[in-house]
């Protein structure tokens, strides 16, 4: 299968791209700057220079391929809390690639989770301007494109994390000198691995049908005062509870996502693809010390 990969550089593509390397795909890599594009063809993919911001020519890569694995966002606004923003955008660039791969049938591979029929996911799900993306994404079913959807937990944790959750509440704790939870830090955060993420890709790509979620956490639901208190380990700073009200104030921006509290159960979708993850959980990832480094 031909498969073009958009963030084909950042931490989840840079795992996505050898994975379905391996697996014998041919891979075409979006890569909006010349650093970028070396890395791409450092995988061992083909680097297309290109950006999502400009739709006509992110059509034109995706009607040369049978499939897209759409991984870039705008993860900067995310940070910034812009997150209405960052979604439309988003939902600009779903069209696009819709548009290009309805014509032959093509599959989209995007990120987001439909409402489950659990009150506790679904308020969180519903909470997510990134919904209106997921909406959009999986209504070009109607119009011939194989859809599939990829949960990805908010913790994704590997050596190649540079900016997800675990490095900004790692910063957050050096700054302050306390590593934070709100509350009583009972809330509960689904994580998985970053290469154990790629596999299910790669899998969910070769063999689930057109209309599913895949759930990718490979840890259903891991406390946030464990993590805290971790860092804090980590760091020699003490593991603080912030009050709900102070939680902006404390953590910025990323405030907004410290009193999410959901699961991910993954027991459906390693059912369906054969998924078997096997690499280390998030408490003993930061255990091993690479996240402290620098």
């Amino acid at each position: 299968m031909r498969v073009l990969v958009t963030g084909a550089a950042g931490h989840i593509g840079s795992a996505v791209v050898p994975e379905l390397l391996r697996a014998g795909h041919d891979v075409v890599g979006l890569a909006r700057s010349e650093t970028s594009a070396v890395t791409v063809k450092e995988l061992g993919a083909e680097a297309r220079r290109g950006d999502v911001a400009d739709l006509d020519g992110l059509r034109a890569a995706a009607a040369d391929v049978d499939a897209v694995v759409h991984l870039a966002y705008d993860h900067d606004a995310v940070h910034r809390g812009d997150l209405a923003d960052a979604a439309a955008a988003d939902i600009a660039v779903v069209r696009a690639l819709g548009e290009a791969l309805a014509p032959n049938g093509g599959t989209l591979m995007g990120v987001g989770m439909t409402r489950t029929g659990d009150a506790d996911l679904d308020r969180v799900i519903d909470a997510n301007p990134r919904s209106a993306v997921t909406g959009e994404l999986t209504a070009l079913a109607d119009r011939g494109v194989r859809t599939l959807l990829v949960a990805i937990p908010p913790l994704v944790h590997s050596d190649r994390d540079r900016g997800g959750w675990l490095p900004t509440l790692i910063g957050i704790a050096r700054r302050a000198g306390v590593s934070g939870y709100v509350g009583d830090g009972a809330q509960h955060w689904p994580a998985a691995h970053t290469l154990d993420l790629a596999a299910l890709y790669r899998l969910g790509l070769e063999q689930a049908p057109s209309g599913t979620t895949l759930r990718g956490a490979t840890e259903p639901g891991v406390t946030v005062r464990a993590i805290a208190e971790r860092i804090g380990r980590h760091l020699d700073v003490p593991a603080v509870s912030v009050p709900a009200e102070r939680a902006t104030e404390h953590f910025g921006p990323f405030g907004a996502f410290m009193a999410f509290d959901f699961r991910m159960d993954n027991a459906e979708t390693r059912a369906l693809v054969g998924w078997e993850p096997a690499h280390p959980g998030v408490l003993a990832d930061l255990d091993a010390g690479h996240y402290f480094r620098g």
